[in-house]
């Protein structure tokens, strides 16, 4: 029984400590990541926008709701394993600037992602796709795990990459 309490106070400890080193971190953060995409920037743009197709080539979406053509602006409910988000385009000047942040108000987290489409060069098949995440965490322990285990660039990487496998490449992200 004493190992029971034993184990059960370094829980506790445990969590206590993520709590406090989560606490003790900025509740907002910045990462950018680019990356060169195999395609024209219309063609980019297109991906990013048709959030109908997100299944078919993100690997992190398992469906789409969008909402009703009137709403403005633009929205839509993602869902994949960890649950649903809403998300909402602030800004879309075609085919070169699009932002788009979380919508819904009771999560522990939020943010927006501004995707800037540009000339890779002087080839018009290739886009440099900047993506910058504006985020924050409210819960310190989500902050802890947002930090350490998730990582702030990760789902920035596997857009990218998920984009690049749509138009048939392996691309390699760039942190920024």
């Amino acid at each position: 029984m004493r190992y029971v309490y034993i184990i059960g106070a370094i829980v506790v400890g445990l969590v206590v400590l993520i709590a406090i080193i989560g606490a003790l971190l900025p509740r907002d953060h910045v990462a950018t990541v680019t990356a060169t995409i195999p395609a024209s920037a219309d063609d980019v743009w297109t991906a990013i926008t048709n959030v109908e197709a997100f299944p078919s080539w993100r690997t992190d979406v398992q469906r789409v709701q969008v909402a009703p053509p009137q709403t403005s602006p633009k929205s839509w409910r993602e869902y994949s394993r960890h649950g649903a988000v809403t998300m909402a385009v602030d800004i879309s000047e075609p085919p070169r600037r699009l932002v788009v942040r979380i919508a819904d108000k009771d999560l522990p987290f939020g943010g927006a992602w501004e995707y800037e489409l540009g000339r890779d060069g002087a080839d018009v098949g290739k886009t440099r796709l900047t993506i910058t995440e504006r985020g924050y965490v409210s819960n310190p322990i989500f902050r802890f795990v947002s930090r350490f285990v998730m990582g702030h660039y990760g789902s920035l990487e596997a857009y990218t990459k998920s984009l690049g496998r749509k138009f048939g490449a392996d691309v390699t992200p760039t942190r920024v």
